[in-house]
């Protein structure tokens, strides 16, 4: 299977693959195939987002035994759907290795999660990688190789459930299993265009599981859509008497009057305007669903903040306690660094931690009093690998700014697509409510997504996607004007002609050879002004960056659907002597009044 092959495969469906094997419209073992190949293909790519693998003869063996049931006359919600679980979860016949060589084992049974996969009919395609022992957000922290951003393979996948979500983000099954204590079943989500569906702790048995957190730990499920993800959740739900952090099952049904989201001072972008236009989007989407409420997130944030601020991060250091003490140089660096502070942690904080995350819990259990549910940014930005690689926890820290307290605080989240970055990076929403409101959540999602009606996710990165910047150009570097030869000598791109938004004004400089404009930002008052939108390389951008005369600068131009681009900005001293020529709306019309 070539590259444009595997391209043109796209994302799978659980339901479809179901239901036409229990139709006898194809075949449990025409399906593994099928997968099989994929993955394979996929090799070529990024092999390090498997751990290990179902060996063939295991998987066809597997994929007829499901064939044979159906003919049996069982009904199977799963019949025949390949899946792929995270690496911290028993699969039996498979070495659970939670990406530390050192610890690997061989368990003797499946956990209570796979072994209810199976009963409905799934099967699993094998482990995928992870951020050893779930420490991480970013999915760089393995030494089975770094599983990269699906459709940009520069940026970071996500973690700790780094390969379950690219497995389903490349088409190679339709479902993996992770796990979340921090967000790790919502970040990688966001960023691969997936939905990541969250349950109420308790809700999925995490009997089989290796414990992070034990206390807050869930199992989750990657999914192209929010049926896939309620399927799996039909099949997954449910009390298990030998799980001690299991409980009954409930839903609770919400009727979304009224969703709360962060005070804008309090969101977080760490410089990301891209990611600040798309979640003000998804909230126009939203405002046709329910009423929008600001709300003050800081107790929140102090929830999010013990969970490795407070005396939490000693419950990892807990369950990682024979390693860490037998045999530290087995854990990565990184994941030692962060888990090695809760040998410090004393029982006197850890009771004042839990005395103050009850009092957290009772304001927002208070909260739902007033909001039916919450509807946050899943991350503020996005990372290049090699970014992490330089600041590996500040970074991450940055990308659980709206996902750390969620487990603490026992509330149920569904991450959802909210748009594709000009990196073709996803940006995504999460949905947050009260524990047992998860059916609910889904409704929610559905509703959303009809009103959004997002584009399709961009093409897969098969080949290492050119790092590019988008520049506003306003003067003498537009088409036919004497700089235009700075941007074709760099290959630059012509993206659209378009106008800034209504908040600039425009003065023709004084003394300048040859003539050019000064781009001000005026906020009120200001103007809509027409530029050329431009796309350069990362390097070519740099090199006309440095040939950038003062007083003009290159800063950042927000254009007239609200989002931002690179552009020509100038200092207070441009307008010097400058005519205002604002009124024009734009440098042609200057150029041509003067000829």
């Amino acid at each position: 299977m070539t590259n444009r092959e595997l391209s043109l495969l796209g994302r799978q469906s659980a339901a479809a693959i179901a239901a036409a094997v229990s139709a006898g419209t194809t075949s449990a073992v025409a399906v593994a195939e099928e997968a099989l190949a994929r993955i394979a293909a996929y090799d070529g790519i990024q092999p390090q987002i498997w751990i290990s693998r179902a060996a063939r003869e295991d998987v066809l063996a597997a994929a007829r035994a499901v064939d044979a049931r159906i003919a049996a006359g069982e009904v199977l919600p799963l019949a025949g759907v390949p899946y792929a679980a995270k690496d911290n979860i028993d699969v039996a016949g498979l070495q659970t290795t939670a990406a530390c060589p050192a610890f690997a084992y061989r368990p003797e049974a499946s956990a209570k999660v796979t072994q209810r996969l199976a009963a409905a009919g799934a099967i699993c395609m094998g482990k995928t990688n992870l951020d050893q022992f779930a420490t991480g957000l970013v999915g760089v922290r393995s030494p089975y190789g770094i599983p990269r951003n699906a459709y940009n393979l520069a940026y970071v996948s996500g973690g700790s459930s780094s390969g379950s979500a690219i497995a389903v983000a490349a088409g190679l099954v339709p479902i993996a299993l992770g796990t979340d204590t921090a967000g790790s079943g919502r970040v990688p989500a966001a960023f691969n265009h997936l939905v990541g569906f969250k349950p109420t702790k308790g809700r999925w048995p995490t009997k089989g599981v290796v414990p992070a957190c034990r206390s807050v730990d869930c199992v989750t499920v990657f999914a192209q859509g929010t049926a896939d993800a309620g399927l799996v959740d039909a099949v997954l739900a449910g009390f298990d008497v030998a799980d001690a952090w299991s409980k009954p099952l409930a839903d609770r049904a919400i009727a979304p009057r009224k969703i709360g989201v962060p005070l804008r001072r309090q969101r977080q972008w760490f410089g990301d305007a891209e990611s600040e236009y798309l979640y003000d989007r998804a909230l126009g989407h939203l405002a046709g669903i329910a009423e929008i409420v600001e709300i003050d997130i800081a107790p929140l944030q102090e929830a999010a903040h013990l969970l490795y601020g407070g005396p939490w991060v000693a419950e990892r250091t807990a369950a990682m306690a024979q390693i860490l003490t037998e045999n530290p140089e087995a854990v990565d660096p990184t994941v030692r660094a962060v888990v090695e502070a809760g040998w410090s942690k004393t029982a006197v904080e850890t009771f004042n931690g839990v005395y103050r995350l009850a009092e957290i819990k009772r304001h927002a259990d208070l909260m739902w009093e007033d909001l039916d549910a919450l509807a946050f940014p899943t991350t503020g930005t996005t990372y290049r690998v090699a970014e992490l690689a330089k600041a590996p926890i500040a970074l991450n820290s940055n990308l659980g700014a709206y996902t750390n307290f969620v487990n603490l605080l026992d509330m149920a989240a569904l991450a959802v697509p909210a748009g594709t970055r000009a990196n073709a990076t996803g940006f995504g929403i999460t949905l947050i409510g009260p524990a047992d409101t998860d059916r609910a959540l889904l409704n929610l999602a559905d509703a959303y997504l009809a009103k959004a009606n997002l584009a399709p996710p961009p093409p897969l990165d098969l080949e290492g996607r050119m790092q590019t910047v988008k520049l506003a150009v306003v003067g003498a570097h537009l088409k036919d004007m004497p700089l235009h030869w700075q941007l074709t000598s760099r290959e630059a791109t012509f993206v659209e002609a378009t106008h800034t938004a209504p908040t600039y004004k425009l003065y023709a400089m004084a003394d300048s050879v040859p003539p050019k404009p000064a781009l001000i930002h005026a906020g009120e008052g200001g103007a809509a002004i027409a530029v050329e939108v431009y796309e350069l390389g990362v390097a070519e951008f740099g090199s006309f960056v440095v040939e950038v005369p003062a007083p003009l600068a290159i800063g950042t131009v927000t254009l007239a659907d609200g989002t931002s681009v690179k552009g020509f900005v100038a200092e207070p001293r441009a307008i010097t002597g400058a005519e205002d020529i604002t009124h024009l709306g734009g440098w042609r019309a200057y150029i041509a009044q003067k000829s």
